[in-house]
């Protein structure tokens, strides 16, 4: 009996100092990603509420127990405040600092254009031009008098109170010319700027009067006039440098990172269809005339305007050398930037956020960055707002990215729950901005996404992080002509082939859609197949390659010897200098030119049916907002990563995730997974489970491995190089599942955050 009552109470005293140990545990949880998974990403935007005594900590408090955020990208939105001033420093030193002891990190927005002030006090003679040519008509016998006034520029970086303003109006040049369909008459152009009278040359506007001309018969006077805005200069040559000595200024902060958001030339909202605005400076000039041996980029500027008859093949290569000088120096200052944040904080800083401004390959992106989205690197492949997916998807590749991440806000909070779900279905995950644009405080709309059930979806989402390191398996790439899509004297201006990308996502098959630029990065494995980075493509479409240069034939006749099958959309008449070039016939005997879309699209999904490339759930739902829609996955479907993981996700009628009982095929094997929300299934060779990642785990039932945890949870689990088991659960209050613990001891605790119930009030 005494032994027995011992027994009973060494057993009692074990258990209760089991569960006072697991309460410990518990209460250490952490709700974070742990290092090396992909984080979660959330917007902070410091307004002057942050500059207020302990500020920021409101912001950092909400987030730290309400958002499973690991970072947080982080920009100023306040005027008259610089990175580069000393309070402003110590501020995000100050912030920095509380946000790691919270366990969330911040990435701060260390741009030049936060710094404009400071840079034009230093370089006062570096700063951005703007050439509007102003072309009007003369009348016989009449002085004509061209009246040119400045343009306001403004984006988010100068929150409409300090915009790009204009310092200074000056007169360049003044022509003369008669036009025919060709455009101008060359025998009749006369450059007449010393005859001309300069009336007013402010920040406001440039007047210069044309005396009358003796024969004004459809003559007409084009006044060239350049605008100097408060903002640095692309071409300035101590850019970089400036840009390196703020990184610098930082390096004593816990920063885990920088930011560079939508880098470029000022921004114009219409991309300047007329074609008579350019961005200009002597330094530009200079660049150009040494690739161009020597030409003037001012009387080019007219070239490329309004054309002149007989030069047609001068325009073209003007405009294609001109947009290539843009791409390649902003390509340049984005990689310049990743390297300087590397050196300044160390090998594992991030670099954030997105290359793209305006969220669709067109002709606003042409102006502003030469469209360089693929050419900026990122840590994690990174967009904004409604970029198609198949763009995403293609910076997922070309930085080795196993998600991508998108920026993305809305009025909604509707759209938000929408997404989360359409992104991890296209193989991607929010950053999420706050509600916008949007009445109410920045905290209260940062808070609104706290309430609710979003970020328990997030969380779910979240699982696959830990279980894959492979993106979207889009089995096509769409190659745009880079330099064609660019150039408005050529057939394919401002098409960049996201009809037919799109065409291939509602057909079931992902398309990446990559620029031609991109070729030096593409590249034939051993077995054939043409990559980008990880991704090997079945089918790839040459799209409108007109201006491209002889060597992008040679690799692609290479590619097409191979085992991914080519097809062509649209004639190929010109090389990049546009001299004459039959590049239909240099590619004939390997590539197939097709007519219009439609032919494309059977042709090539009639290649992946034959290659047995199993269709992805169509992407029939729309991304709609102020640019050009697209398409994107809906809310429930499946979808496969490179790796061979199968995921599938529900989130149509509840936000948390809908529970489904599905049976998914899987190299032929069958496997019945009972979950909520989420499930992303891998096999290995041999058909055994490798990793598993499920909201709210009821069944997975296969041949030779079946799993019903005790109780129901969101789990994910994975088998290492040595074939031994790893998990996480998330969100579970009591001990193992017994189930589980039969598989692996080995079970990170994942808490979730504390649900938000009230909005804060801002002080």
């Amino acid at each position: 009996m005494f032994r027995t009552c011992l027994g009973l109470l060494i057993f009692f005293f074990g258990l209760l100092f089991s569960f006072q140990a697991w309460g410990e545990e518990a209460a250490s949880v952490s709700p974070r990603l742990p290092e090396g998974v992909p984080p979660v990403l959330g917007c902070w935007f410091w307004h002057g509420a942050e500059f207020e005594p302990d500020g920021y900590k409101v912001y950092v408090d909400l987030v730290s127990r309400h958002a499973p955020y690991n970072r947080l990208t982080t920009s100023l939105r306040i005027p008259l405040k610089e990175v580069t001033d000393e309070d402003v420093h110590d501020r995000i030193e100050e912030a920095a600092a509380y946000a790691r002891e919270r366990g969330v990190s911040v990435v701060m927005d260390l741009d030049v254009r936060l710094a404009r002030k400071a840079f034009q006090d230093r370089y006062p003679d570096e700063l951005q031009q703007m050439v509007i040519l102003h072309e009007v008509p003369q009348r016989a016998g009449e002085e004509t008098r061209i009246e040119t006034k400045s343009r306001e520029l403004t984006d988010h970086y100068t929150n409409r109170t300090t915009p790009y303003l204009s310092l200074e109006g000056s007169l360049l040049r003044v022509y003369s010319y008669r036009c025919g369909p060709a455009g101008i008459e060359p025998d009749t152009l006369e450059e007449i700027t010393s005859s001309c009278g300069l009336i007013e040359a402010s920040t406001q506007a440039v007047t210069v009067t044309v005396p009358p001309q003796k024969d004004t018969n459809d003559r007409y006077a084009c006044a060239m006039v350049a605008f100097t805005h408060f903002c640095p200069d692309v071409f300035a040559p101590h850019l970089m440098e400036f840009q390196r000595d703020i990184l610098r200024q930082y390096a004593d902060a816990p920063l885990a990172g920088a930011c560079k958001d939508e880098w470029g030339f000022p921004p114009c909202y219409d991309g300047n269809p007329k074609k008579d605005e350019y961005w200009y400076s002597r330094f530009e000039a200079q660049e150009y005339a040494n690739r161009t041996g020597g030409r003037d980029l001012l009387a080019d500027f007219l070239l490329m305007h309004r054309g002149i008859a007989g030069r047609e093949r001068e325009r073209i290569s003007a405009i294609n050398q001109f947009m290539k000088m843009s791409l390649e120096r902003n390509s340049a200052l984005e990689s310049d930037f990743y390297q300087s944040v590397k050196e300044t904080f160390g090998p594992k800083a991030m670099v954030a956020t997105h290359p793209t401004w305006w969220p669709y390959p067109d002709l606003r992106e042409f102006k502003k960055n030469g469209l360089d989205w693929w050419a900026a690197p990122r840590d994690w492949a990174q967009t904004d707002e409604t970029t198609p997916f198949a763009v995403r998807t293609a910076l997922a590749k070309k930085w080795g990215s196993p998600v991508w991440y998108d920026m993305y806000y809305s009025s909604k909070k509707a759209d938000y729950e929408r997404h989360v779900w359409t992104h991890a279905l296209g193989g991607g995950r929010i950053n999420y901005h706050p509600l916008y644009p949007r009445e109410g405080t920045l905290l209260e709309n940062s808070a609104s996404l706290l309430q609710g059930d979003l970020m328990r979806a997030d969380c779910r989402v979240r699982l696959l992080n830990f279980i894959s390191k492979s993106p979207l398996d889009c089995p096509v790439a769409v190659i745009f002509g880079h330099a064609g899509a660019m150039n408005w004297a050529g057939p394919a201006y401002n098409d960049v082939g996201m009809e037919i990308a799109d065409a291939f996502w509602r057909a079931g098959y992902p398309a990446d859609l990559i620029p031609s630029s991109e070729i030096e990065n593409l590249g034939v494995t051993p077995e054939g197949w043409l990559h980008y980075g990880p991704q090997c493509y079945t089918a790839a479409v040459l799209y409108h390659p007109e201006f491209e240069n002889p060597d992008t034939a040679e690799f692609l006749k290479k590619a097409a010897k191979g085992k991914t099958k080519v097809f062509q959309l649209g004639d190929w008449t010109r090389d990049f200098e546009g001299n004459p070039f039959d590049g239909n016939a240099a590619l004939s005997e390997s590539v197939t030119l097709l007519a219009d879309n439609q032919a494309v699209l059977s042709k090539a999904c009639k290649v992946l049916s034959e290659k047995e490339i199993v269709p992805q759930t169509p992407a029939l739902a729309r991304l709609e907002a102020f640019a050009e829609p697209s398409n994107c996955p809906p809310t429930e479907g499946f979808c496969r990563l490179l790796d061979g993981t199968l995921i599938w996700a529900a989130g149509t009628e509840k936000v948390s995730g809908d529970a489904f009982d599905i049976t998914l095929e899987i190299e032929g094997k069958k496997v019945n997974v009972e979950a909520v929300g989420i499930a992303g299934v891998r096999l290995d060779e041999q058909g055994r489970l490798e990793a598993l990642a499920a909201g709210e785990l009821k069944h997975l039932g296969m041949e030779g491995f079946e799993l019903d945890p005790d109780t129901p949870a969101d789990i994910a689990l994975w088998r290492d190089a040595s074939g031994q088991y790893h998990g996480v659960i998330q969100g579970h209050d009591g001990p193992i599942p017994s189930a589980l613990l039969e598989i692996t001891s080995d079970w990170l605790r994942l808490a979730l955050p504390e649900p938000l119930e009230d909005l804060p009030v801002e002080k």
